[in-house]
């Protein structure tokens, strides 16, 4: 994902404090600065995105300051949050010099592209990301992999039917014919003189004709 707001990326060494008083001189007056004396103190350091970590994350910026010219915002770890709640309020107290500001994710990173939507982020997908964090690299690729051929899902559906359409990662199509082989016995009274005569080639475009999908060159998938 190309990072469009390095001026105002916190990963990039900016100072919130000093970005935001770089807007009120900016495209925003200090007249109407209004502070909203509701919002609890919060220290944004704290939900601060980190590159190096992979984690899933948005850049929260907010449609009144875009139309205004300024991209104002800031990269936050979806993972640092308890709660959708919490990430809500945070984002709030982001953009504290609006009233009711409508929030803009101009961009994101490390989740499925499905799941973005520049106007919104809602509770359901908020938690699907959670989930999809607590993959571990592995899994990660895999399901990847899965989106991008197979799911399109929003619900947390989607990880029960990954989990049930998911073999494994294999290097070849080839080479997980020669897996099914071995596991279902298929060879296991042929001689072994004869064994070597065996097509796992043709076996495998049989399998993969209808029974499984071979997606980046790498996953097996269950077709049905």
């Amino acid at each position: 994902m190309d990072n469009n707001f390095n001026s105002f990326n916190p990963v990039s060494g900016a100072d919130s404090a000093s970005v935001q008083e770089q807007l009120v001189k900016g495209s925003l007056s200090s007249s109407n600065f209004n502070i909203v004396d509701e919002l609890e103190e919060v220290d944004l350091e704290d939900y601060k995105y980190d590159y190096r970590t992979g984690h899933p994350a948005v850049y929260v910026g907010t449609y009144h300051k875009y139309n205004c010219g300024s991209l104002f915002g800031m990269w936050l770890d979806l993972t640092t949050f308890a709660s959708y709640e919490d990430f809500c309020e945070v984002c709030r107290f982001l953009h504290r010099d609006e009233a009711d500001p409508e929030l803009m994710f101009q961009d994101m990173e490390n989740f499925p592209d499905a799941w973005y939507n520049e106007s919104g982020l809602d509770e359901d997908t908020f938690d699907l990301i959670l989930q999809y964090a607590d993959l571990d690299d592995d899994e990660r690729r895999a399901f990847d992999a899965y989106m991008e051929n197979k799911g399109s899902g929003r619900d947390a559906e989607v990880f029960d039917d990954f989990r049930d359409k998911y073999v494994g990662e294999f290097d070849s199509e080839e080479e997980f014919a020669e897996h099914i082989a071995e596991e279902c016995g298929m060879l296991d009274k042929v001689p072994e003189s004869i064994k070597q005569y065996f097509n796992y080639e043709r076996f495998a475009r049989d399998l993969f004709a209808s029974d499984y999908d071979f997606f980046d060159n790498a996953f097996v998938f269950r077709a049905y």
